[in-house]
Formats: C-alpha cells, structure tokens, sequence
C-alpha cells in the first residue's frame, strides 16, 4: 500500500501545480503515507479487544468518568483535522475496566475517517456491548477544520454530540450528575 499511497500524493502534488521534484517535496510522499498510516491505524484495532483485555470483578456501582480525552480525527467528507475532547461516563454491574483503556477506545475510533456524530455513537456501543453496563455516556465536543479552513470559515465554533444508553438515558438524576461533573470547572473535583 505504502508505494501506491506515494504514488497517489505525487499526482496531487502534480495537480495541485506543484513540482513533486522540488527539494521540500522529494519526501513529502513517503511522509504523508507513513502520516495516513497513523492517522488511520484506528481501522487495524479492535475496541472489544482492548476493553476485554482490561475488565475487572468489582462490587463499585458508582458513575465512573474520564473527561477530557483529546484525540485528533479526520473528516471523512473532506479528510481535514476534527480536533477535540470527549467525555466519557459508565455505571458498573459488576465489572470495571482499566482506566488507560477508555482513551484507547476514544483513540480508536478517532483514529479513522469520521464524522463526530458517528463516532460518539461508536465509543459509546463499543463500551456499552463490551462491559455491560448500567448506563454509558459520552460527550464529544471539538472544532472542525473543515469548517474552519473552509466553507463557513467559522473559527471560533464548536460541535457538541452526545450518546447516552442505560441510566444516562432514562434517568434524570443521573443524567444531571454527569453533565454537572463534565461541565465543572478544572481542578475544583478533587
């Protein structure tokens, strides 16, 4: 793949106008096809995978949340950066999971041509199916280049999606209690 990907970046080099011969560019194919190789790793990783690999006995039925997970995507409709963070909550039942694997998840899914929508949707059925939970919410807010670079030209915009299953769906109180917690200020929660 990696040969064919250099050859695609070179022709658009060449039909942006642009000498793929000049010395900045002699590389820029091979930087941009080890670059996109990353950028998408999330299609080669398997969400259940990592999350069962990670999940623990435990009697905790309190929400548990990791906010502030930043990750870095690309719009599948233009492959422009979507830079954000997103939030994410669970009620156990019975099981917890490791902490460091939540991010992955996020990762995961970032880490493929998206729309934020989608994705939100993806992290959260991923934990939802894998550990079996009382409840899942996520929160993604982030900026999309795509509208920022171009079309609306909008810098100071941001999405929010959410996707709540379980308890964060039907009831009220926990829903509050989620929004409370991801919407307090840095540092004041511990």
């Amino acid at each position: 793949m990696n040969k064919e990907f250099e050859n695609a970046v070179t022709k658009i080099l060449e039909l942006v106008g642009e000498d793929p011969n000049r010395e900045g560019l002699i590389k820029t194919p091979s930087r941009v096809a080890k670059s996109f190789e990353f950028l998408t790793q999330g299609y080669h990783q398997d969400p259940q995978e990592v999350l069962n690999n990670a999940l623990f006995s435990s009697s905790n039925d309190e929400m548990v949340v990791v906010r502030d997970i930043e990750f870095y995507s690309m719009c599948e409709h233009h492959i422009l950066p979507i830079i954000g963070r997103v939030h994410v909550a669970y009620i156990p039942d019975g099981k917890v999971v490791g902490l460091s694997k939540i991010p992955r998840v996020v990762n995961i899914f970032a880490r493929r041509l998206q729309i934020q929508e989608q994705m939100t949707e993806q992290i959260a059925d991923a934990i939802n199916s894998t550990i079996n939970p009382k409840g899942v919410a996520v929160v993604v807010d982030a900026r999309h280049m795509c509208m920022e670079m171009r079309g609306v030209e909008k810098i100071n915009s941001t999405t929010v999606s959410s996707a709540l299953r379980g308890l964060f769906k039907s009831d009220n109180r926990t829903r509050k209690e989620f929004f409370d917690i991801i919407n307090s200020p840095q540092g004041k929660n511990y």
